[in-house]
């Protein structure tokens, strides 16, 4: 078999042992019955992920995965394809917000090129960012598919070795982000053919771009649709018409920590995209993945829906990176910490009915 093959055969259902487990614990904590919400179901699916019904989440880790984009010739963008480059020299630097909100979380974050326009030479040889490239950008996916199948599949299985590689420096949970300018323009393109929706109803301002320059963006994903007619049956065949490479290798980490048991939390537009991508390849991985908030981009709510996935947070988020993912990631630590940490009505030596319920005053 493929790396890709065997990885996805390695995936398996959530442990249906270690929530059981997880759900007595959480039934007996000396609180009201279900008076933290989200924050209980959210510990019991990490113990579901992981096989262990008192998961630890100490080793955190985010992935920024970074490529260009050829269809920014169509003028789709409000930046120029420099700031790539850019941003990943902020990244090493450590002054971009997710590097930011990973000291704040307390996690390592781990640079990839997976096809920027950009020699990184230099950096990759100084262990500053890591070497997955497949191609120095897409092609413009308006005029010609933006990989070949094969690069597709490279891209995914350079995402996979991702996590082989990084897993032995320690991982409980993996943050995924992204960094490229353009990717919002393949994203939207890409829930465009998966929802069937209109690409108008799936598109969004990505970096703030005005009403003649979404119009144009819009005109490109139903022009490259028509043109290519990738099928939604098919997430290779999708990714290589109208993807992108970070995209490829966010699916494939995706896939890679499934088959690990290692939670998955997407960021926004980009990394959800490449959610979508992994669970279209494999549909037990979507189990694997928590939505780390709602952006503003409309196609972002629609991958969601999509997937069956409710966000953590609703802050009007569209940076990127893997900020929303740090920031989830400090909900879902908390969530396993409660679980964990908080005593039962027997340790504490509480009387059960001395707890009021939710809502009740004592």
């Amino acid at each position: 078999m493929t790396l890709l093959q065997e990885t996805i055969a390695r995936i398996r259902p959530l442990d249906d042992q270690a929530m059981r487990k997880a759900q007595e614990r959480l039934d007996n904590l000396a609180i009201p019955r279900n008076s933290l919400g989200r924050l209980l179901t959210l510990a019991r699916t990490v113990a579901g992920i992981t096989g262990n019904a008192r998961p630890s989440l100490k080793h955190k880790v985010i992935f920024t995965m970074a490529g260009d984009h050829g269809v920014v010739e169509e003028g789709v963008s409000a930046f120029p394809q420099q700031v790539t480059r850019e941003m990943i020299h902020n990244f090493v630097r450590g002054g971009a917000t997710i590097n930011v909100l990973a000291r704040h979380v307390g996690a390592r974050v781990v640079v990839f090129d997976l096809g920027t326009a950009a020699d990184f030479t230099g950096l990759v040889a100084a262990g500053k960012i890591v070497n997955k490239k497949v191609a120095y950008g897409t092609q413009n996916f308006a005029r010609t598919r933006a990989m070949t199948r094969d690069q597709a599949v490279q891209a995914v299985e350079a995402g996979i070795q991702a996590v082989e590689e990084e897993a032995p420096r320690g991982m409980d949970i993996l943050g995924l982000g992204d960094m490229g300018i353009g990717n919002t323009t393949p994203s939207s393109a890409i829930i465009a053919v998966f929802s069937g929706r209109p690409a108008r109803e799936v598109t969004g301002r990505g970096t703030g771009i005005d009403d003649a320059t979404f119009a144009k963006k819009v005109e490109v994903i139903e022009r490259a649709i028509a043109l290519h007619h990738p099928d939604p049956a098919d997430a290779l065949d999708v990714l290589s018409a109208v993807g992108g490479f970070e995209i490829g290798g966010i699916a494939g980490a995706a896939l890679g920590a499934a088959a690990r048991r290692i939670p998955v939390v997407v960021d926004g537009l980009i990394a959800t995209a490449g959610g979508l991508i992994a669970a279209h390849l494999a549909p037990q991985a979507k189990d694997y993945l928590i939505a780390s908030h709602r952006s503003v981009e409309a196609g972002h709510r629609v991958m969601l829906e999509h997937l069956g996935l409710q966000p953590l947070l609703d802050l009007d988020l569209r940076l990127g990176e893997g900020t929303g993912a740090a920031l989830a990631i400090n909900l879902i630590e908390a969530s396993v910490k409660i679980m964990i940490e908080v005593l039962t009505f027997q340790e504490a030596k509480v009387t059960e009915g001395c707890i009021a319920p939710p809502g009740v005053q004592l």
